[in-house]
Protein backbone atom coordinates (compact mmCIF):
# COMPACT_ATOMS: atom_id res chain seq x y z
CA UNK A 1 0.00 0.00 0.00
CA UNK A 2 1.69 3.32 -0.47
CA UNK A 3 2.84 5.22 2.31
CA UNK A 4 1.00 8.86 3.27
CA UNK A 5 1.17 11.37 5.74
CA UNK A 6 -1.76 12.02 7.72
CA UNK A 7 -2.05 15.47 5.85
CA UNK A 8 -2.28 14.00 2.31
CA UNK A 9 -4.26 10.87 3.75
CA UNK A 10 -7.31 13.46 4.79
CA UNK A 11 -6.69 15.18 1.98
CA UNK A 12 -7.16 12.04 -0.75
CA UNK A 13 -10.18 11.38 1.58
CA UNK A 14 -11.91 15.04 0.39
CA UNK A 15 -10.70 14.83 -2.93
CA UNK A 16 -12.15 11.25 -3.54
CA UNK A 17 -15.55 12.08 -1.99
CA UNK A 18 -15.94 15.53 -3.69
CA UNK A 19 -15.39 13.38 -6.72
CA UNK A 20 -17.92 11.11 -6.15
CA UNK A 21 -20.61 13.19 -4.54
CA UNK A 22 -21.38 16.91 -5.75
CA UNK A 23 -23.35 17.50 -2.85
CA UNK A 24 -20.21 17.87 -1.13
CA UNK A 25 -18.50 21.26 -0.12
CA UNK A 26 -15.57 22.29 1.82
CA UNK A 27 -15.99 25.51 3.78
CA UNK A 28 -13.61 27.46 6.31
CA UNK A 29 -11.01 30.01 6.91
CA UNK A 30 -7.96 30.03 4.22
CA UNK A 31 -8.92 26.64 2.86
CA UNK A 32 -9.03 27.49 -0.64
CA UNK A 33 -6.28 29.94 -2.14
CA UNK A 34 -4.08 29.49 0.44
CA UNK A 35 -4.60 25.76 0.81
CA UNK A 36 -5.50 25.88 4.52
CA UNK A 37 -3.61 26.62 7.15
CA UNK A 38 -2.16 22.68 7.40
CA UNK A 39 -2.25 22.38 4.24
CA UNK A 40 -5.02 19.37 4.18
CA UNK A 41 -6.80 21.28 1.66
CA UNK A 42 -3.98 21.35 -0.63
CA UNK A 43 -4.57 21.95 -4.55
CA UNK A 44 -8.85 21.31 -3.90
CA UNK A 45 -9.58 25.30 -4.86
CA UNK A 46 -7.63 24.85 -8.30
CA UNK A 47 -9.42 21.42 -8.76
CA UNK A 48 -12.91 22.20 -7.90
CA UNK A 49 -13.52 25.54 -8.01
CA UNK A 50 -14.57 28.22 -5.65
CA UNK A 51 -17.88 27.15 -5.46
CA UNK A 52 -17.11 24.48 -3.58
CA UNK A 53 -14.13 25.41 -1.82
CA UNK A 54 -15.63 28.20 0.24
CA UNK A 55 -12.81 30.75 1.75
CA UNK A 56 -15.15 32.09 4.62
CA UNK A 57 -14.54 34.95 6.46
CA UNK A 58 -13.09 34.69 10.13
CA UNK A 59 -16.57 34.14 11.77
CA UNK A 60 -16.86 30.51 13.10
CA UNK A 61 -20.76 31.02 14.19
CA UNK A 62 -21.53 32.33 10.43
CA UNK A 63 -19.05 28.99 9.06
CA UNK A 64 -20.84 26.62 11.35
CA UNK A 65 -24.28 28.11 10.92
CA UNK A 66 -24.30 28.08 7.70
CA UNK A 67 -23.02 24.23 6.94
CA UNK A 68 -26.08 23.32 9.26
CA UNK A 69 -28.57 24.91 6.97
CA UNK A 70 -26.57 23.90 3.64
CA UNK A 71 -26.80 20.16 5.44
CA UNK A 72 -30.39 20.23 6.29
CA UNK A 73 -31.06 21.29 2.80
CA UNK A 74 -29.54 18.33 1.13
CA UNK A 75 -25.96 19.33 0.75
CA UNK A 76 -22.70 17.63 2.98
CA UNK A 77 -20.64 20.37 3.78
CA UNK A 78 -17.13 19.86 5.57
CA UNK A 79 -16.64 23.05 7.58
CA UNK A 80 -12.94 23.35 8.81
CA UNK A 81 -12.24 25.60 12.09
CA UNK A 82 -8.42 26.53 12.04
CA UNK A 83 -7.94 25.35 15.55
CA UNK A 84 -10.54 23.18 18.01
CA UNK A 85 -10.11 26.49 20.53
CA UNK A 86 -11.90 28.75 17.75
CA UNK A 87 -14.84 26.26 17.78
CA UNK A 88 -15.64 27.96 21.34
CA UNK A 89 -16.97 31.39 19.42
CA UNK A 90 -20.08 28.68 17.68
CA UNK A 91 -20.34 26.46 20.56
CA UNK A 92 -24.60 27.55 20.17
CA UNK A 93 -24.40 26.07 16.56
CA UNK A 94 -22.60 22.78 17.42
CA UNK A 95 -24.85 21.93 20.29
CA UNK A 96 -28.10 23.57 20.48
CA UNK A 97 -28.49 23.44 16.96
CA UNK A 98 -26.34 20.34 14.57
CA UNK A 99 -26.14 18.16 17.51
CA UNK A 100 -30.26 18.63 18.32
CA UNK A 101 -31.94 19.44 14.90
CA UNK A 102 -32.74 15.63 13.99
CA UNK A 103 -34.11 14.76 16.98
CA UNK A 104 -36.06 17.91 17.12
CA UNK A 105 -37.69 17.32 14.47
CA UNK A 106 -38.24 14.01 15.19
CA UNK A 107 -36.20 12.35 12.38
CA UNK A 108 -37.68 14.21 9.53
CA UNK A 109 -34.81 16.08 8.71
CA UNK A 110 -31.37 14.80 8.28
CA UNK A 111 -27.94 16.78 9.45
CA UNK A 112 -24.86 15.07 7.52
CA UNK A 113 -22.26 17.77 8.09
CA UNK A 114 -18.72 17.11 9.26
CA UNK A 115 -16.84 19.52 11.27
CA UNK A 116 -12.53 19.01 11.00
CA UNK A 117 -10.91 20.80 13.46
CA UNK A 118 -7.24 19.93 14.83
CA UNK A 119 -5.72 20.19 18.50
CA UNK A 120 -3.24 19.26 20.73
CA UNK A 121 -0.37 21.00 21.95
CA UNK A 122 3.61 21.13 21.74
CA UNK A 123 3.81 24.01 18.80
CA UNK A 124 4.07 26.73 21.30
CA UNK A 125 1.42 28.02 20.52
CA UNK A 126 0.04 29.55 23.58
CA UNK A 127 -3.26 29.08 25.85
CA UNK A 128 -5.36 29.89 23.37
CA UNK A 129 -4.11 27.72 19.95
CA UNK A 130 -2.98 24.31 21.88
CA UNK A 131 -5.69 22.67 23.72
CA UNK A 132 -7.55 19.09 23.54
CA UNK A 133 -11.18 19.75 23.73
CA UNK A 134 -12.72 16.47 22.29
CA UNK A 135 -14.64 15.40 25.47
CA UNK A 136 -16.67 18.13 25.69
CA UNK A 137 -18.39 16.86 22.82
CA UNK A 138 -18.75 13.30 23.47
CA UNK A 139 -20.67 14.34 25.94
CA UNK A 140 -23.24 15.79 23.60
CA UNK A 141 -25.84 13.13 22.57
CA UNK A 142 -26.32 13.72 18.79
CA UNK A 143 -22.55 14.50 17.81
CA UNK A 144 -20.87 11.71 16.72
CA UNK A 145 -16.65 12.20 17.79
CA UNK A 146 -13.76 10.30 16.58
CA UNK A 147 -10.13 11.11 16.76
CA UNK A 148 -8.20 8.90 14.57
CA UNK A 149 -4.27 8.33 14.93
CA UNK A 150 -3.22 6.96 11.75
CA UNK A 151 -3.27 7.85 8.50
CA UNK A 152 -5.54 4.80 7.37
CA UNK A 153 -8.05 5.73 10.23
CA UNK A 154 -7.94 8.92 9.08
CA UNK A 155 -8.68 8.41 4.94
CA UNK A 156 -11.10 5.86 6.50
CA UNK A 157 -12.90 7.71 9.26
CA UNK A 158 -13.49 10.89 7.16
CA UNK A 159 -14.89 9.33 4.08
CA UNK A 160 -17.13 7.46 6.74
CA UNK A 161 -17.77 10.88 8.12
CA UNK A 162 -18.67 12.34 5.21
CA UNK A 163 -21.29 9.65 4.05
CA UNK A 164 -22.78 9.63 7.38
CA UNK A 165 -26.55 11.39 8.13
CA UNK A 166 -25.52 12.68 11.48
CA UNK A 167 -23.10 15.74 12.18
CA UNK A 168 -19.51 14.48 13.10
CA UNK A 169 -16.99 16.58 14.73
CA UNK A 170 -13.64 15.38 13.14
CA UNK A 171 -10.84 15.64 15.32
CA UNK A 172 -7.57 15.73 14.07
CA UNK A 173 -4.29 16.96 15.91
CA UNK A 174 -1.46 19.07 15.19
CA UNK A 175 1.21 16.53 16.12
CA UNK A 176 0.29 14.34 13.72
CA UNK A 177 -0.01 15.68 10.13
CA UNK A 178 3.41 14.74 9.09
CA UNK A 179 3.04 11.24 10.59
CA UNK A 180 3.25 8.65 7.86
CA UNK A 181 1.83 4.92 7.32
CA UNK A 182 0.37 2.69 5.07
CA UNK A 183 -3.14 4.04 3.63
CA UNK A 184 -5.59 1.64 1.20
CA UNK A 185 -6.18 3.10 -2.35
CA UNK A 186 -9.58 3.96 -3.48
CA UNK A 187 -12.75 2.97 -1.18
CA UNK A 188 -11.30 2.66 2.24
CA UNK A 189 -13.62 3.12 4.52
CA UNK A 190 -13.33 3.02 9.06
CA UNK A 191 -16.67 2.42 10.50
CA UNK A 192 -17.26 5.64 13.36
CA UNK A 193 -18.26 3.53 16.16
CA UNK A 194 -15.27 1.04 16.67
CA UNK A 195 -12.25 1.11 19.04
CA UNK A 196 -9.62 -1.03 17.74
CA UNK A 197 -6.34 -2.85 19.17
CA UNK A 198 -3.76 -1.83 17.60
CA UNK A 199 -1.02 -3.88 19.55
CA UNK A 200 -1.41 -7.19 21.13
CA UNK A 201 -0.03 -7.87 24.72
CA UNK A 202 -0.50 -9.85 27.89
CA UNK A 203 0.53 -8.08 30.60
CA UNK A 204 -0.99 -4.27 30.72
CA UNK A 205 -3.46 -2.49 28.80
CA UNK A 206 -2.95 1.07 27.25
CA UNK A 207 -5.74 2.97 25.82
CA UNK A 208 -4.95 6.25 23.51
CA UNK A 209 -6.52 8.31 20.79
CA UNK A 210 -4.92 10.51 17.94
CA UNK A 211 -1.06 11.58 18.63
CA UNK A 212 -1.38 9.98 22.38
CA UNK A 213 -1.59 6.51 20.48
CA UNK A 214 1.78 7.31 18.93
CA UNK A 215 2.76 7.70 22.37
CA UNK A 216 1.32 4.43 23.71
CA UNK A 217 3.00 2.63 20.99
CA UNK A 218 6.31 4.11 21.22
CA UNK A 219 5.97 3.05 24.86
CA UNK A 220 4.82 -0.03 24.24
CA UNK A 221 7.61 -0.93 22.36
CA UNK A 222 9.87 0.49 24.95
CA UNK A 223 8.22 -2.05 27.84
CA UNK A 224 8.96 -4.91 25.40
CA UNK A 225 12.43 -4.57 25.97
CA UNK A 226 11.71 -4.52 29.28
CA UNK A 227 9.82 -7.98 29.51
CA UNK A 228 6.48 -6.23 29.75
CA UNK A 229 3.84 -7.53 26.81
CA UNK A 230 1.46 -3.82 26.61
CA UNK A 231 -1.92 -4.40 24.34
CA UNK A 232 -2.87 -0.51 22.74
CA UNK A 233 -6.29 0.21 22.27
CA UNK A 234 -7.07 2.61 19.91
CA UNK A 235 -9.86 4.86 21.01
CA UNK A 236 -10.70 6.66 17.77
CA UNK A 237 -14.00 6.25 18.05
CA UNK A 238 -15.44 8.38 21.37
CA UNK A 239 -19.33 9.01 20.73
CA UNK A 240 -20.22 6.41 20.49
CA UNK A 241 -17.88 4.90 22.79
CA UNK A 242 -17.34 1.52 22.08
CA UNK A 243 -15.96 -0.23 25.10
CA UNK A 244 -16.00 -3.83 23.76
CA UNK A 245 -12.25 -4.06 22.93
CA UNK A 246 -11.22 -2.14 26.22
CA UNK A 247 -13.23 -4.55 27.92
CA UNK A 248 -12.17 -7.80 26.05
CA UNK A 249 -8.48 -6.84 26.55
CA UNK A 250 -8.79 -5.84 30.29
CA UNK A 251 -10.14 -9.06 31.13
CA UNK A 252 -6.82 -10.46 29.79
CA UNK A 253 -4.70 -8.13 31.64
CA UNK A 254 -6.36 -7.00 34.10
CA UNK A 255 -4.95 -3.47 33.94
CA UNK A 256 -5.39 -0.36 32.65
CA UNK A 257 -3.30 2.76 31.84
CA UNK A 258 -5.57 5.50 29.93
CA UNK A 259 -3.71 8.24 27.76
CA UNK A 260 -4.53 11.10 27.01
CA UNK A 261 -3.43 15.00 25.65
CA UNK A 262 -6.40 16.45 27.49
CA UNK A 263 -6.82 17.63 31.02
CA UNK A 264 -7.78 14.31 33.15
CA UNK A 265 -10.68 15.72 35.13
CA UNK A 266 -13.76 14.76 33.45
CA UNK A 267 -11.61 13.75 30.09
CA UNK A 268 -11.81 10.39 28.21
CA UNK A 269 -9.75 8.81 30.29
CA UNK A 270 -12.56 9.29 33.36
CA UNK A 271 -15.51 7.65 31.34
CA UNK A 272 -13.46 4.49 30.47
CA UNK A 273 -12.36 3.89 33.80
CA UNK A 274 -16.07 4.28 35.35
CA UNK A 275 -16.90 2.31 32.52
CA UNK A 276 -14.54 -0.26 33.26
CA UNK A 277 -15.01 -0.61 36.84
CA UNK A 278 -18.83 -1.26 36.09
CA UNK A 279 -18.56 -3.84 33.64
CA UNK A 280 -15.41 -5.34 34.48
CA UNK A 281 -14.33 -4.56 38.37
CA UNK A 282 -13.66 -8.24 38.47
CA UNK A 283 -10.66 -8.65 36.19
CA UNK A 284 -8.82 -5.54 37.64
CA UNK A 285 -5.92 -6.28 39.23
CA UNK A 286 -4.69 -2.76 40.53
CA UNK A 287 -6.95 0.46 39.75
CA UNK A 288 -6.94 2.16 36.56
CA UNK A 289 -4.49 4.71 36.14
CA UNK A 290 -5.33 7.94 34.39
CA UNK A 291 -2.77 10.26 32.47
CA UNK A 292 -2.84 13.31 31.19
CA UNK A 293 -2.14 17.23 30.55
CA UNK A 294 -0.90 19.80 33.80
CA UNK A 295 -4.39 20.94 35.05
CA UNK A 296 -2.83 24.43 33.69
CA UNK A 297 -3.28 26.53 30.37
CA UNK A 298 -1.24 25.16 27.92
CA UNK A 299 2.17 27.28 28.47
CA UNK A 300 4.17 29.00 26.10
CA UNK A 301 7.34 28.59 26.83
CA UNK A 302 8.89 25.32 25.52
CA UNK A 303 10.48 23.77 28.35
CA UNK A 304 7.05 24.18 30.40
CA UNK A 305 5.17 23.27 27.29
CA UNK A 306 7.08 19.54 26.95
CA UNK A 307 6.47 18.93 30.11
CA UNK A 308 2.62 19.97 30.61
CA UNK A 309 1.79 17.47 27.95
CA UNK A 310 2.06 13.59 28.60
CA UNK A 311 4.85 11.71 26.92
CA UNK A 312 6.55 8.18 26.49
CA UNK A 313 8.27 8.20 29.53
CA UNK A 314 4.76 9.11 31.42
CA UNK A 315 3.29 5.99 30.39
CA UNK A 316 6.15 3.61 30.52
CA UNK A 317 7.15 5.06 34.41
CA UNK A 318 3.61 4.14 35.12
CA UNK A 319 2.81 0.94 33.76
CA UNK A 320 6.07 -0.54 35.59
CA UNK A 321 4.66 1.01 38.70
CA UNK A 322 1.80 -0.93 37.83
CA UNK A 323 3.61 -4.25 37.40
CA UNK A 324 5.49 -3.68 40.22
CA UNK A 325 8.91 -3.17 38.11
CA UNK A 326 10.36 0.16 39.21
Amino acid sequence: MPVLTMRDALNQALREEMKRDESVFLLGEDIGLYDGSFKVTRGLWKEFGEKRVLDTPIAEEIIIGTAIGAAMSGLRPVAEMMTVNFIMVAMDQVVNAAAHIRYMFGGGTKVPLVIRTPGGGGHQLGAQHSHSHENWFAHVPGLKVVAPGTPADAKGMLKSAIRDDNPVMFVENEGTYAVKGEVPDGEHLVPLDKNDVKRSGDDITICAHSRMLIVAMDAAAELEKGGISAEVVDMRALRPLDMAPVIESVKKTSRLITVEEGWRSYGVGAEIASRVYEEAFDYLDAPVARIGAAEVPAPYNKRLEKIAFPGKADVVVTARAMLGKN
